[in-house]
């Protein structure tokens, strides 16, 4: 793996609807459904040495969409420590990219670059390390030798939030937005959904309610919030949904909320849940007006979770940018088993929220850091200064969740403590603030989990083109897969690797 590095800046023109959803701290205005991406050069430091950049536009408004859409967020570069010791990000759990990777491959085809966000890679592999008795979050820091980079080492910051029992879980207070446009009747999208949603409502328990919307061209109520009680009635308002009319997005998620908001309940779950292939239609209104709105609402403790399904036809940025305005996650279903794992295993962790605007900032000694590379993340940047700047944006964490965050790092001294890492987020039971810090070190070995974890890096730096896998290849990549892999999840991706590759040597 070279140690010189390229960043693609982001040029994108996407659909109307994600004009405007950049984000605080993405500061880019550049959409796009397609990119011709050009690099900026960077030497081993991260100094820039050329820009240059081409972008094709979007197709207009309420045009026909049948692709796929996807934002390549550039890819972070070696940074001096003398220059800048300072690395600070937004953290958040989603996972969209992986499973619509993992699609692809099984459909027998490999992504475009742009639809790879390593970081997401990364998370889809829940972490190891215990989870705090009664602080919100424990924080677990090791790393070793890399694999991929000669003299450098891989060094792993993993965040593991506390679990919340079911039965301590709050009363959640559901709204279900589901797109029934006629896209959603391509490969039985729908079907999917509503064996999806059957699937939710089997975990939930008489203290929650849930109401349904649903758009096609236009927005409708199919359900006033109902008791779980009641699950007989809420099954059977799914099991009729059919798919119809074109999109109207904006007025299906205005409905949602305006149903979310008239049922509040002070002390609950208040959340609207999208189900959509996110290819969206919105009128004349523009892209900022349901954004804006998306992001009041949070504010006001009624938050949006994002569920992607479909190939083919699916917007992945608008799917991804809407959980992050709502402050919720985005997650991609691409089979049952999907939903089983989100909807059973993962359930207690989507719907409740233990941390909000949650930041990660790793202050590197100079004196024993040369040089670091942050490995994904692109679209959560923070600036280094707003990092205890309270009304700037972070990433939400729920129950029970793990974030992981790994860096390659050029050592001036080895076996001593490297720096620190400071987390810091509002406390969703207190409303306090607050920051934890923990020592930076790394050993002489990687542990097996990280192994596995560097061979998952390293695929999706492939998959996506990136300069610092230029002279990488996925044989290597699945000989350290297949030697570290012990979970059923670890053992699907060595087939995905063994896939990809049978792909591109077919190509």
């Amino acid at each position: 793996m070279k140690r010189v590095t390229i960043i693609p800046l982001s040029l994108l023109l996407v659909a109307s609807l994600v004009a405007c959803s950049a984000g605080e701290n993405n500061e880019s205005s550049d959409l796009s459904a397609s990119e011709e991406s050009s690099q900026n050069a960077y030497d081993e430091t991260g100094n820039m040495a050329k820009v240059e950049s081409q972008a094709e536009n979007a197709p207009p408004n309420d045009a026909e969409y049948d692709d796929m859409y996807f934002k390549h967020y550039g890819t972070n570069p070696f940074i001096a420590t003398e220059d800048d010791s300072l690395s600070t990000f937004a953290i958040d759990v989603d996972t969209g990219s992986y499973t619509v990777t993992r699609n692809y491959v099984n459909n027998g085809t490999l992504p475009p670059q742009e639809a790879i966000r390593v970081e997401e890679f990364i998370n889809f592999f829940k972490s190891t390390v215990e989870p705090p008795d009664k602080d919100t979050f424990s924080i677990g820091v090791d790393g070793g030798p890399s694999p991929f980079g000669e003299g450098y080492h891989l060094m792993r910051v993993a965040i593991q939030g506390k679990e919340i029992k079911v039965d301590d879980r709050k009363p959640a207070n559901l709204v279900f937005v589901v797109d029934v446009s006629g896209s959603m009747d391509r490969e039985n999208r729908l079907g999917l959904v509503k064996k999806s949603l059957n699937l939710l409502v089997s975990q939930l328990e008489g203290k929650d309610q849930i109401g349904i919307v649903v758009y096609g061209t236009q927005g409708r109520t199919v359900l006033q919030p109902t008791s779980i009680d009641e699950k007989d009635k809420i099954l059977q308002a799914i099991d009729q949904l059919q798919p119809e009319g074109s999109t109207n997005a904006e007025e299906g998620l205005s409905l949602a909320y305006e149903m979310a908001r008239e049922s509040f309940t002070p002390g609950a779950i208040n959340r609207v849940i999208l189900c959509s292939d996110g290819v969206a239609n919105v009128g004349n209104t523009g892209a900022d007006s349901i954004l804006k709105e998306i992001k009041n609402y949070a504010q006001k403790d009624i938050t949006l979770s994002t569920f992607g399904f479909g190939m083919g036809n699916y917007n992945d940025i608008l799917m991804e940018q809407l959980a992050d305005n709502g402050d919720g996650n985005y997650s991609y279903i691409d089979t049952f088993s999907e939903a089983r794992r989100i909807f059973t295993e993962e359930l207690t962790g989507i719907l409740q929220t233990i941390a909000m605007d949650a930041k990660i900032q790793v202050d590197f000694d100079p004196e024993k850091v040369a040089r670091y590379r942050l490995i994904g993340y692109e679209n959560r940047d923070v600036k280094d200064e707003e990092f205890r700047n309270d009304d700037v944006d972070g990433g939400e964490i729920g129950a029970g969740h793990s974030v992981t965050a790994l860096y390659e790092v050029k050592l001036k001294s080895e076996t001593e403590k490297l720096g620190n890492i400071h987390l810091r987020f509002k406390d969703e039971e207190t409303q306090e603030i607050q920051e934890i810090t923990h020592e930076l070190r790394v050993g002489e070995t990687l542990s097996r989990e990280l192994q596995f974890l560097a061979a998952v890096t390293e695929y999706a730096e492939i998959l996506r083109g990136s300069y610092w896998a230029e002279d990488s290849s996925l044989d290597p990549v699945l000989e350290l897969a297949e030697g570290s892999a012990e979970t059923e999840s670890q053992h699907e991706f060595v087939r995905m690797v063994k896939d990809s590759m049978a792909v591109k040597a077919s190509e």
